[in-house]
């Protein structure tokens, strides 16, 4: 962690959760936005957001106390928080610091889904600040395609070299199917949204042979009986020279 957090914003897994934590993002000037751990029990210190008519009063309440009373869609206050900070020649110091919550009311659900921030009301409103958190989920989606279509969850090798290799060929796979994908689109604009990545996904790897053999073609380089004896002789021998196997004095 470090000056590269400036400006940049963090949607941070429940399993980070920790204030110390979201303390240091904002002092390199870093923004964060994470799902409130169920346990957590803030303090209201402050409104963002003012409802007309006969709304409940909230500030200096705990956040656990007030929710089963709204009636609200939204919640946006400012919260206050304690937590320690690490030991320093041998004294550990308690901090109180302020972050904004904000708390949408989910219908599926009949719950309210809670988000801390440092992200200020004049840069994103409550909805955005949801919206965004939501985003967490695209980023969850791309890693599963990498793994389940693209292989990058089994990397046959210990070195670095040819891990590096293999997550940059399954990055670039991931790009080559996403501008096919882009033009299957455009070519069905009225179903655009129905072809969704993970299903994409299984089709694209599913003709990825077909696909290569096509390219290699306009490219000028027929897979010839020649070449793919080539390919046998070359890629089907071990590697491993000085391996000993059992079928060796009998295979010649």
């Amino acid at each position: 962690m470090g000056p590269w957090l400036r400006d940049r914003i963090l949607l941070i897994d429940l399993g980070y959760f920790k204030y110390l934590f979201f303390d240091r993002i904002d002092g390199y000037g870093g923004f964060f936005v994470s799902r409130l751990k169920g346990n957590a029990n803030p303090l209201i210190a402050g409104v963002n957001r003012k409802w007309r008519g006969n709304s409940i009063d909230v500030v200096g309440k705990k956040l656990r106390d007030v929710l089963p009373l709204l009636k609200r869609e939204i919640l946006d206050v400012e919260v206050e928080v304690e937590f320690k900070r690490r030991k320093y020649r041998g004294k550990q110091s308690k901090v109180k610091r302020r972050f904004r919550l904000v708390c949408v009311f989910n219908s599926e659900s009949g719950e309210y889904h809670s988000y801390l921030t440092n992200i200020s009301v004049e840069i994103l409103s409550a909805d955005d600040i949801a919206l965004l958190y939501g985003a967490r989920w695209e980023i969850e989606l791309v890693f599963k395609e990498l793994k389940s279509y693209y292989r990058m969850d089994k990397i046959p090798s210990e070195n670095p070299n040819f891990v590096k290799c293999l997550i940059w060929i399954a990055i670039l796979t991931l790009l080559c199917s996403r501008r096919i994908l882009r033009l299957i689109r455009n070519a069905n604009p009225g179903n655009a949204y129905r072809y969704t990545h993970l299903r994409w996904a299984k089709v694209f790897t599913g003709q990825a042979d077909r696909l290569l053999t096509e390219v290699l073609e306009c490219m000028g380089m027929k897979l010839d009986m020649l070449t793919l004896y080539d390919i046998y002789l070359g890629q089907g021998c071990d590697p491993n020279v000085k391996r000993e196997r059992l079928m060796a004095r009998w295979v010649t």
